[in-house]
């Protein structure tokens, strides 16, 4: 009996002690890859650093962005509308909306009675002043002989030069309306060059000297107005001057720069904004009347702090990180606070002046050494 206990004893004992020793083996393995991992470090592959692109942190003065809306328009200073001087039956045009045209460019022709009034009267006119030449002629010879007076004389230069005169202002007005002899119409040239943005003239219409709507408009869209919308609260941010980001939905990829022109002192009424100018040049005509602008005002202050593009910063349970490079052995991620930012860059804390930032796939780096 009692070496019955014994042994039972000495086999608690033993699988106790079995199990401390289980236990013990199984800590400390796990201790060694925990020392394993801390131990272990990342380090760029050759092949995955090709598709790895660097910025350079620069230190500059912190140019935050203030968000405004607009709409492209052309310089009302260089838009021409054309009325017409006479009446008449359009009976060709060459020329459509959005056409470019040069100035003196033939845009329409137009039969007219006034054409058949204006020829006969030039035709009456040279057939009174050959008439008015001779009798001066005359006059002159007789004038010369004694046979005349001098004021026959003087009455006789006076009638021509008065023809003369009416014949002058008769060939102007041809010349106005652009009269074509060969084909017996006037032709409407386009008095400068430019864009047709408006078009009330089609073959057959009737247009009469008399009415207020223009026949065309034509706009010069070398330098553009972006008419941008500043709410009341932005009126104490905006100022003349200021730097200004344009972007399209047309070119997504492209940002044109500027600067506001002037602020009006009074609210549009309909909108109750400010439409602030910003005047643009455009000699590729890529802005085009009608087109929305998302437009950013780059507010500068004094303050100098570290900037990097937008694009690098990752943004993780709620605060924001980069990827600082120092060599293909030793990144880190580094947290950082943003001060301000704008459409392109952003001012942070947390990072020196010429410390590498990694700039693309920079996410999977960021995953990778958090698994470490």
């Amino acid at each position: 009996m009692m070496n019955k206990k014994v042994t039972n004893r000495f086999i608690k004992v033993g699988s106790t002690f079995l199990i401390m020793l289980v236990v013990f083996g199984c800590a400390n393995s796990t201790e060694k890859v925990k020392e394993s991992k801390k131990d272990e470090k990342y380090c760029l592959d050759g092949v995955f650093k090709k598709d790895i692109e660097f910025e350079t942190v620069i230190k500059q003065k912190i140019s935050e962005g203030i968000h405004l809306t607009g709409v492209i328009e052309a310089n009302p200073d260089k838009i021409v509308t054309f009325k017409s001087l006479f009446s008449g039956i359009v009976t060709n045009t060459f020329f459509s909306i959005g056409d470019k045209v040069q100035k003196g460019q033939i845009l329409a022709e137009v039969s007219s009675t006034e054409y058949t009034s204006l020829n006969a009267n030039l035709q009456s006119l040279e057939s009174q002043i050959k008439v008015a030449e001779t009798k001066l002629k005359s006059i002159q010879g007789m004038y010369n002989d004694g046979l005349a007076s001098r004021k026959e004389l003087d009455e006789a230069k006076s009638e021509l030069e008065i023809l003369n005169v009416e014949k002058t202002k008769t060939t102007a007005n041809r010349s106005l309306y652009s009269a074509s002899n060969s084909k017996s119409v006037f032709q409407i040239k386009a008095p400068a060059t430019g864009i047709i943005t408006v078009k009330n003239i089609s073959t057959g219409i009737q247009i009469t000297a008399d009415s207020d709507e223009p026949l065309f408009t034509i706009a010069n869209l070398d330098d553009v107005w972006v008419m941008a919308n500043i709410y009341a609260s932005n009126i104490q941010h905006i100022k003349e001057g200021m730097e200004v980001e344009i972007r399209t939905i047309s070119y997504p990829d492209q940002v044109f720069r500027g600067k506001v022109s002037f602020i009006p002192q009074i609210l549009d009424e309909s909108a109750k904004v400010l439409k602030a100018r910003i005047v643009m040049s455009n000699k590729d005509s890529k802005l085009k009347p009608g087109m929305l602008a998302d437009i950013t005002a780059l507010k500068k202050q004094e303050i100098e702090a570290a900037s990097i593009p937008s694009s690098e910063l990752i943004f993780s349970e709620n605060e924001n990180f980069v990827v600082v490079y120092r060599d293909d052995c030793d990144i880190e991620v580094r947290k950082v606070k943003i001060l301000a930012k704008n459409q392109e860059k952003v001012y942070v804390e947390g990072l020196k002046e010429n410390e590498r930032v990694i700039s693309k796939n920079q996410l999977l780096i960021f995953n990778r050494l958090n698994e470490l």
